[in-house]
């Protein structure tokens, strides 16, 4: 996977979410918690979404043809899109099903070590893989609050890492709620509700996610901030003198398209215009430290 697609975050949530899946399970079968199996379901879902991650990372990879002449980086964001899909289907909505379904036939809790053992151990290594994702997103996220960050990231991986892993230890807290109430009260009803909850929380992140990527498969510009940084390195003072028009558009998360109009005197040479536009784009590559498509046209400003 590119730079800044999180590959450790990615493989690591992976092998705990395959360990806490086959641990829920367990404790679901010996426990009857719905609790338990909507969280069971939940880490395979996870588990198939960062298989997914990982796989829309190698074929982002490929390189460029002529029915792609701009590559495969938006793979990424395909697969990305996917991820929430799957979170909001397999994840999101067994879990509201299994809790109406609790709530409407509740039982008491059998062997409630199972489910409270397993649930603590969840929490330890999904807390253990959220540690690895922040680690790897304050390696990038600069000064940007963690909002921002999931708002504007490029990369969709660390992103959809850090909700599913926060989203798994809220997850795990209302499902050890629910399952301890119900041992306490003897009431399966409250595992019912934990379940519910459990349910709501994945469907809203799910939602979070499709919006946010969407709106990257839609086509995504640089930030203000980036864009000034494109205007000020594509004028030289010489010979190209303004930005009389600039679009930008990732088509990809570490390649980005910009197409801009410059201004020349209109006494310049073309050989003069030339090698402008030529030091041009090496000073906005140098700028971005990224891969960039340009295509600048040369024109007079008016008026």
């Amino acid at each position: 996977m590119a730079a800044g697609g999180g590959t450790k975050a990615v493989v690591t949530a992976l092998c705990a979410n395959l360990a806490i899946a086959a641990a829920k399970l367990v404790a679901w079968v010996f426990s009857g918690s719905s609790s338990m199996l909507a969280e069971g379901v939940h880490s395979i879902a996870d588990s198939s979404n960062q298989a997914l991650l990982l796989i829309g990372g190698k074929r982002a990879q490929r390189a460029a043809t002529a029915q792609h002449p701009f590559g495969y980086g938006r793979e990424r964001y395909v697969y990305s899109f996917i991820v929430a899909i799957v979170l909001f289907t397999l994840g999101g909505l067994f879990a509201l099903y299994e809790g109406w379904h609790k709530i409407s036939d509740p039982h008491a809790i059998d062997h409630w070590y199972w489910p409270v053992g397993v649930l603590i151990f969840a929490i330890v290594a999904e807390a253990f893989a959220l540690r690895t994702a922040v680690k790897e997103s304050n390696a990038v996220r600069g000064k940007q609050s963690w909002w921002q960050f999931i708002r504007r990231a490029k990369a969709p991986e660390l992103p959809v890492i850090l909700l599913e892993d926060m989203g798994a230890i809220c997850g795990l807290i209302l499902a050890l709620i629910g399952v301890g109430i119900a041992i306490l009260t003897g009431n399966g009803v409250w595992d019912g509700i934990g379940t519910l909850c459990i349910g709501i929380l994945l469907v809203l992140i799910a939602l979070v996610l499709a919006v946010e990527t969407k709106s990257l498969l839609l086509g995504e510009g640089t930030s203000d901030e980036d864009t000034a940084t494109i205007r000020a390195a594509l004028i030289d003072g010489k010979t190209v003198t303004g930005v009389l028009g600039l679009q930008t558009m990732y088509v990809g998360p570490e390649d980005l398209l910009i197409a801009a109009r410059i201004s020349v005197d209109h006494d310049n040479t073309v050989t003069e215009v030339a090698r402008a536009i030529d030091e041009a784009e090496a000073r906005v590559r140098a700028a971005l430290a990224m891969n960039c498509v340009m295509y600048l046209e040369p024109d007079i400003a008016r008026g």
